[in-house]
């Protein structure tokens, strides 16, 4: 292929250029309507046209990583749909379940494992568990990174499973609406709809180094009755996974090392229940085993993800 060909072939074409135009306006407009105006959304739509213009290379990055837009379109646009609104928040009887399982102690001293780290709070801990906090997004886009320059396949593959476990979880969300641990210490067991988020015992970590990340994180939550399952137990199995399929060695080390302080961490936080992470982690399973269904049956749906990989490649 000739220098002048090649170059025609990796430019962007009015058509490309057009439908871009057209779903960053969309999106915006979408957005306004539905959650109202804000700065990430710009960002969002600035980063996605600058990569995708950029080069070719970042213009097929860019592809790539609609899938985890996706996921982040998703996530932001629950807070125009909350799932209170479509059936009853479990809060007491959850709690109740959680005590009866995993609780600590015997008769009506019984704690639920948040109340008695509650007790045995250790600024170590509150640090450590920040940290494995906030590791539950950049790791995954990290990896996901990694895998786009190694294996399109394979980052394709992560991609779509990371999407369709997030599918359930929000199913689920929406079917079994779920107050965290920190709630029922916060207001006990009554109901209050628009609880603006909290960060739970991730405030004591911006205390310490005196600083309000997870405090700006948390006020942007999309919807605190979401608690089961737990996305954020799930998220780091997903990695592991894929890290012992792409045998990155000595780096699923640290993977799963993540994958069991984020696990604690859920807990120690108040963020939530055991059960919570119980379910987190059969969503991953549940996500990773249908999409290698799906695959394996080499369908419709398989088809459709080799022409992916192919645009990207």
């Amino acid at each position: 292929m000739s220098t002048v060909a090649k170059q025609k072939k990796e430019s962007v074409s009015p058509k490309g250029a057009l439908w871009v135009t057209a779903f960053s306006l969309g999106y915006l407009l979408l957005s306004y309507g539905l959650i109202g105006f804000k700065p990430e959304q710009l960002l969002l739509v600035g980063l996605f046209n600058s990569l995708y213009y950029l080069s070719p290379v970042t213009r097929k990055f860019a592809l790539g990583f609609t899938i985890f837009i996706v996921f982040w379109v998703l996530f932001d646009y629950m807070r125009a749909f909350p799932n209170y609104w479509f059936n009853t928040v479990h809060i007491k009887d959850l709690y109740e379940a959680e005590k009866a399982i995993f609780g600590v102690g015997s008769g009506s001293a019984r704690l639920t494992p948040n109340e008695f780290w509650l007790q045995y709070q250790h600024t170590f801990l509150d640090v450590l568990c920040g940290i494995f906090y906030l590791c539950w997004v950049p790791v995954p886009m990290g990896f996901a990174a990694y895998l786009f320059f190694r294996n399109r396949t394979q980052f394709t593959y992560f991609s779509l499973t990371f999407l369709l476990v997030n599918l359930l979880g929000f199913v689920l969300y929406y079917l079994y609406p779920a107050a965290p641990p920190w709630y029922v210490q916060h207001y006990g067991f009554e109901f209050i709809p628009n609880t603006p988020g909290n960060t739970a015992g991730l405030s004591r970590f911006d205390a310490f180094f005196q600083i309000e990340l997870f405090r700006g994180m948390y006020a942007k939550a999309s919807n605190v009755f979401a608690a089961m399952p737990s996305l954020h137990s799930a998220y780091p199995l997903i990695v592991f996974y894929y890290g012992l399929k792409n045998r990155v060695k000595s780096v699923n080390i640290i993977f799963g090392i993540i994958m069991l302080g984020i696990w604690f961490a859920a807990v120690y936080l108040s963020h939530h229940y055991i059960l919570d992470v119980l379910f987190g982690i059969l969503c991953a399973a549940t996500g990773i085993g249908l999409f290698n269904f799906l695959m394996n049956r080499k369908g419709a749906a398989y088809r459709a993800v080799q022409r992916f990989i192919k645009a990207i490649s």
